[in-house]
């Protein structure tokens, strides 16, 4: 009891790790970031393209002050100047293949040389020009070619590549830090609106299946329908209707094992008081008195009614069927001794055993004694006590029938059923229902075949011994 007690506590005390709301809270962050992360890569190469067109604008500026100069030249210090101002190393003008230097170098160029047309631009090789900035650590100088001041003429512009890697692990700063506010933002709102239209409708179905799990009974707080129409909705409305009926039915039920139990000791109580009248009778029995044997019968008879009442609504009040004891059995002794039993007070009645000896089925022999002996029985009066009854073997199947006037309509109707089967002023309706009872516990059935004005037969289901089987 304690290991389940602190089985059924560790849920609780984890809930908010293991809940819906957490596990959604996380999702759509890391969708969102995966969304921002394959955005990321196409908008740095943006950012790189921009930043190679400026360089390539400040350029041109920079050569315009070269046309108001005499013979486009300008001194050493201007022309460091117009170079630092664009934050270029040099400019150079194409034009018929002949390359004039615009601006030149201060400093000897060295290192690795990458050359970048502009003229082209091709989103993937962008992309994998961008990655090659970012993962690339050399000192490394980019030639950028694009178009002049006159479409005839290319100008080209000499930039090192160190300030657009460290311009591109800036912006990858400042997209990470915008990617995790917007995936918080994103995720909180998202999270908010799936609290309140998923997780918390969910949650309280699932509250209530758990309380309607541990008190099924007794708890009241039913969970209500709702006006959505969505899946939730509709598995929260078809919960409420079962929860309304599973709860009725229990306390229905509840209320028929207390009556049961009530009527369980009335009877017994009343079998005791019965057995006492009884033994009065018998006393009786020995009187002179012409009044008293004129009554004594029928008192018989009302103390034997009542007594069969008390002991067939007490067997029939037990909560299992007793379990079939298989075994082979001869099926033409059982019902042999089945129809000596069962027509011992009606001689005028044949029983024909048609089955041969030596017929073995698989059967629990006392319930299918108890089984011919109520089919027997219940002939027999159908027959009040004048026909024949006959009992016929095929394959699996045991039929007993007889020539009575066959089963009024209201009994056909409510055969097996408790308390309402039964043809006889004075019956329960309990024989028929223990009797496929029984015959069910031993792995058949038993069924109403036929009846009618040439009378009625029922059929009993067995498992052939494997004797026979193999036969």
């Amino acid at each position: 009891m304690v290991a389940a007690s602190e089985t059924a506590q560790v849920p609780v005390a984890r809930s908010w790790r293991h809940g819906l709301s957490l596990r959604l809270f996380a999702i759509t962050i890391a969708a969102v970031l995966i969304i921002e992360t394959i955005i990321f890569i196409p908008s740095a190469a943006a950012f790189r393209w921009e930043w190679l067109t400026e360089r390539v604008q400040a350029a041109r500026v920079a050569a315009l002050a070269l046309d108001a100069a005499p013979s486009r030249m300008v001194s050493d210090q201007l022309s460091s100047e117009l170079l630092a101002s664009a934050e270029v190393l040099a400019v150079a003008e194409i034009e018929n293949e002949t390359r004039v230097q615009l601006l030149a170098p201060r400093v000897p160029i060295t290192g690795e040389m990458k050359s970048i047309d502009l003229r082209q631009r091709r989103l993937f090789a962008s992309m994998g020009a961008t990655i090659d900035a970012f993962m690339n650590t050399e000192e490394r100088t980019l030639i950028i070619r694009a178009e002049g001041s006159t479409p005839d003429r290319l100008i080209e512009v000499v930039v090192p590549e160190a300030p657009l890697r460290e311009e591109l692990i800036a912006y990858c700063h400042r997209i990470i830090l915008l990617s995790l506010i917007i995936s918080f933002v994103a995720g909180t709102l998202i999270f908010l609106l799936l609290v309140f239209t998923v997780v918390r409708p969910v949650r309280r179905i699932t509250n209530s299946v758990e309380q309607f799990r541990d008190d099924p009974g007794g708890w009241t707080r039913r969970l209500r329908s709702t006006q959505r129409r969505d899946e939730i909705g509709r598995a929260q409305n078809a919960l409420a209707d079962m929860e309304e009926a599973v709860s009725d039915s229990f306390r229905q039920r509840q209320r028929l094992a207390e009556l049961g139990e009530a009527v369980a000791k009335i009877n017994h109580d009343l079998r005791n008081s019965l057995a006492t009248a009884q033994l009065v009778s018998d006393g009786l029995g020995r009187s002179e008195d012409p009044r008293v044997k004129k009554a004594l019968p029928r008192m018989e008879r009302a103390l034997e009614r009542a007594i069969n009442l008390a002991t067939d609504t007490l067997q029939y009040g037990k909560a299992d069927t007793p379990k079939a004891n298989l075994q082979t059995v001869d099926l033409h002794v059982c019902l042999e001794d089945a129809g000596s039993e069962a027509l011992a007070p009606f001689p005028n009645v044949i029983c024909k055993n048609e089955v041969p000896a030596g017929t073995l089925a698989e059967a629990d022999p006392d319930h299918l004694h108890r089984i011919a002996v109520n089919l027997m029985r219940n002939a027999a009066q159908a027959m009040n006590g004048e026909g024949s009854i006959r009992a016929h073997f095929d394959r699996d199947t045991l039929t007993i029938s007889d020539t009575g006037p066959g089963l009024p309509e209201k009994a056909r109707d409510n055969l097996f059923k408790a308390f309402a089967s039964s043809s006889k002023r004075d019956g329960t309706g309990l024989g028929l229902v223990i009797a496929r009872d029984l015959a069910r516990a031993m792995g058949g059935d038993l069924s109403l075949k036929s009846t009618g004005p040439e009378g009625t037969a029922f059929t009993i289901k067995f498992q052939l011994a494997k004797a026979a089987a193999d036969t």
